[in-house]
């Protein structure tokens, strides 16, 4: 899933408790999954004793008080309970509103995978308006999933190398490109199983959900509210499925498709077809807005700037360093993220008008920002190990040339940059998994599913597949919007819903169309 958070590998690397039951005996079949559950309900009681020593957060977390952070330790393998423990980074903020108007823990992934959850106490901090009276109501939790940030993480490639540039021009002009391209997927692979090869094996959405639920555990609380986006909604899902009965409330927000014939090389290719929409959605508004940007007047317009542009970087890389790799890193956070589309639309203007570095500095790597550098690489690896390990990858490099040359003709913006992205899962060192089987389990309740139609990292039909497996669900729309991530959004069509579902577990008699929120102003 294109940088669902995280950033290109191969592309470049700017951005994509209480009481304890034992969980489903086994969701999907299979004594591997009954000794996992097992394993997970061992390590949730233990959890549940232990509970979490909440102190100040490290200073260079940059989480400042009130906000606290503290230790959960969870099996690295559910299978062997008793062996191999990893200690995964917590933090949280107590509701604002009184002891009466509490009503639990709200837990929150943001993505990726490889996104870090523990921004998310800020929110209150920072006073968002939009969770002001959700805040009330709820300790907001976040945390580091395995493998991400504090929680045992893992490495696949030098970081400083990992952003180096220029990168090679995604799409290929001969067959020798794809093979330089094949072989760094195969070395990238590799790099994974030297740097984190012990937890490679252990990197799937399924063990994230156990440890979601020892978390839960662990903050002392019998049922979890949790508010997943993006790859949060898969994570959601697969939580939803393992453990029914652990949930109070759970609202996700730009779904993955949760289909196992989906998960996830299907996903890519649907992202590069949902992609191309969304960037001709943003070209649309930047020749709405020409007096602004004077990239032209229509679409085209527009596109003919951007393949010059391309063209000529490919030509000679700009500022040294900035090529058609490079580019795409930066301009895909307009079809991601409407509050991109004024910052990316601005830089490109300036570039046409005369004034390149600006886009050096929008689009080349900080060789000095070590740390950023250590996160991008570490979100990268992250994203890699799980997509790679939670399902079975075509191994046929006819396949992937066929789909991919088949697409790029129509497709071209993302399709080439996505696949050499997840190409090292076509010779991926440790065993594949099969996707949960996603469905209502005894115990689920009724699901918030929230999602716009011209999404393009997490295409609409999506959520329209998680709404017919979760029984009782409500799916809101946002019609004719695309921004990733919608709920963080100002809609009140959208933001009423999810706070009175949040607040009284009420959901709408049907389901809801929304008008889409406001568009950028240059």
């Amino acid at each position: 899933m294109l940088a669902l958070g995280s950033a290109g590998a191969l592309v470049t690397a700017t951005l994509i408790a209480g009481a304890v039951s034992a969980p489903a005996a086994s969701a999907n079949g299979g004594h591997g999954q009954d000794r996992e559950a097992r394993g997970a309900a061992i390590a949730a009681e233990r959890a549940a004793k232990a509970g979490v020593d909440w102190q100040d957060c490290p200073a260079d977390w940059g989480l400042a008080k009130p906000i606290q952070c503290g230790w959960v330790s969870v099996p690295l393998d559910y299978a062997k309970p008793y062996g191999k423990q990893i200690k995964l980074a917590v933090d949280r903020i107590g509701n604002t509103g009184t002891t009466a108007e509490r009503q639990g823990a709200l837990i929150y992934n943001p993505g990726g995978p490889g996104g870090s959850g523990l921004r998310f106490p800020t929110r209150v901090t920072g006073k968002n308006p939009v969770w002001a009276n959700v805040a009330k109501a709820y300790d907001f939790v976040g945390f580091d999933p395995r493998g991400v940030g504090h929680s045992a993480p893992i490495s696949c490639i030098d970081p400083q190398e990992f952003v180096k540039a220029t990168k090679a021009d995604p799409v290929p002009d001969s067959e020798a490109d794809k093979r330089a391209q094949r072989k760094l997927a195969r070395e990238y692979a590799d790099g994974c199983y030297e740097r984190s090869g012990e937890m490679l094996p252990q990197m799937t959405t399924p063990n994230t959900a156990r440890d979601l639920d020892v978390i839960r555990a662990a903050l002392g609380e019998k049922k979890i509210n949790y508010l997943g986006v993006s790859y949060g909604t898969y994570l959601g899902a697969v939580y939803g499925t393992l453990f029914p009965g652990h949930i109070r409330r759970l609202v996700v927000d730009s779904v993955v498709n949760p289909a196992r014939d989906n998960i996830w090389y299907e996903a890519n290719l649907n992202q590069d077809i949902a992609f191309e929409g969304r960037w001709k959605d943003w070209e649309d508004w930047v020749a709405a807005n020409d007096a602004a940007f004077h990239l032209g007047t229509t679409r085209d317009a527009v596109q003919a700037q951007w393949l010059k542009l391309r063209a000529t970087a490919k030509k000679s890389p700009l500022g040294g360093v900035v090529g058609p790799a490079e580019l795409i890193s930066f301009f895909q956070s307009a079809p991601y993220y409407d509050s991109s589309w004024v910052p990316v639309a601005t830089v490109f203007s300036k570039y046409v008008a005369g004034d390149t570095q600006a886009l050096v500095d929008a689009a080349s790597p900080d060789l000095s920002d070590t740390a950023g550098n250590i996160s991008s690489e570490n979100g990268n690896a992250v994203y890699t190990a799980v997509e790679c390990t939670d399902a079975k990858w075509p191994t046929s490099w006819q396949r992937w040339d066929r789909d991919n040359t088949r697409l790029n003709k129509d497709y071209p913006f993302m399709t080439w940059a996505n696949a050499w992205m997840n190409l090292p899962c076509a010779s991926w060192p440790v065993r594949q998994q099969t996707p949960v089987d996603v469905k209502t389990g005894k115990g689920l309740p009724p699901v918030l599913i929230v999602q716009s139609t011209r999404d393009a990292a997490t295409p609409y039909a999506g959520a329209v597949e998680l709404h017919k497996r979760f029984k009782g669900s409500r799916l809101i729309t946002e019609k004719d919007a695309g921004s990733h991530g919608v709920t963080g959004l100002v809609n009140p069509c959208i933001n009423d819903r999810v706070d009175t579902y949040l607040l009284t577990g009420k959901l709408d008699a049907a389901d809801v169309t929304c008008a889409p929120h406001a568009t950028p102003k240059p």
